[in-house]
């Protein structure tokens, strides 16, 4: 069964976050996951806004969760957890 990744993200930083986005795409790959939403355009109907959206697929939950403490994930999050660089809301959810 599928599994989704929904980050709701505030950037602070864009040249730090950058290289958070560098690191974060290959680490993505390389557990099958597949971008379905990525920073394009969003409209926030409820709770509160966040500026850049991004969702993900993989192809079962324990790979989505395996690629979240991966060490290439966590080496990009370090970038994107800095002090100052962005906020964020990480969900792992499985599919139907």
């Amino acid at each position: 069964m599928k599994a989704f990744c929904i980050v709701q993200i505030n950037v602070h930083n864009a040249e730090e976050y950058a290289k958070y986005v560098a690191l974060a795409g290959p680490a993505v790959a390389k557990y099958n996951g597949v971008f379905l939403a990525r920073g394009g355009r969003c409209v926030t109907k409820e709770g509160p806004e966040q500026n850049r959206n991004v969702v993900l697929e993989f192809p079962d939950f324990d790979t989505a969760v395996k690629f979240y403490d991966g060490p290439e994930y966590q080496e990009a999050l370090s970038f994107a957890l800095a002090e100052g660089v962005s906020t964020r809301n990480y969900t792992i959810v499985e599919g139907l």
